[in-house]
């Protein structure tokens, strides 16, 4: 004879139907490790990442981390390797000038998108493949302009730094520019009633009032950018 089926069996039999289906966990690996330490530095800032911030934010141990990165060293390396993204390709723009423009707002384009970058690209270091791309894509724009090859470098790091410099949202500490990049009303106003003390910053903001302020950085861009156009020049012209 068959044996019978319990109630508790059947019950359970039956609940199947209507139990629901346990949620895999996504499978842990360096690009998931890589796109929760950027999120994270990008909402909380360069300070707030930790291999156990990180590991929270993907549910996971953080000795689960280690399997994929040995130290934070190496997971800030591949935040950067991966917030960069692929360097752009300037063959088919003409002329250098061009070609070093549109790379240097690629590259401000991919720190403003994550204001911890400059914090993160100090000292010594391991770069990974793309990093270097962007140096390597720079130094190929300026191949058939005359300069040797430290006039190039040099140029790139120029750049490179102007890009840097101009990137903080903040003021450098000496300008009377507020957080959002716009003339301070405090000093402005300070200046206009004390302007005899210091007439030139009081002239100048009285007639850059109203205009955009961008850190210097399309200014500065500009007048590296026609540096290197004299000494390029200077290179083409005729030798007497």
């Amino acid at each position: 004879m068959a044996e019978s089926v319990s109630e508790e069996s059947a019950e359970r039999l039956w609940g199947l139907r209507d139990r629901p289906v346990p949620k895999t966990r996504p499978t842990l690996n360096l690009e998931r490790v890589a796109a929760a330490a950027i999120d994270l530095a990008d909402s909380e800032g360069m300070p707030a990442v930790s291999m156990q911030q990180v590991a929270a934010r993907l549910d996971v141990t953080k000795m689960a981390l280690y399997r994929h990165v040995a130290n934070k060293a190496e997971l800030v390396a591949v935040m950067i390797e991966t917030a960069v993204g692929e360097p752009p390709d300037l063959t088919a723009i003409p002329h250098w000038r061009e070609r070093l423009v549109t790379w240097a707002e690629g590259m401000r384009e991919a720190w403003q998108r994550h204001p911890w970058i400059p914090v993160a690209t100090v000292g010594d270091r391991m770069e990974g493949p793309r990093e270097i791309g962007w140096t390597e894509s720079a130094v190929a724009a300026l191949e058939d302009t005359g300069l040797d090859g430290a006039e190039r470098m040099d140029a790139v790091f120029l750049l490179s730094g102007h890009i840097r410099n101009t990137q903080s949202t903040g003021t450098a500490g000496t300008q009377p520019w507020t957080r959002g990049r716009e003339l301070d009303p405090v000093i402005t106003d300070l200046l206009a009633r004390h302007g005899y003390a210091f007439p030139a910053l009081a002239a100048a903001t009285a007639s850059a009032n109203g205009a955009p302020l961008d850190n210097g950085w399309r200014f500065g861009l500009d007048r590296i950018l026609d540096g290197l156009a004299v000494l390029i020049d200077s290179r083409a012209a005729p030798r007497g």
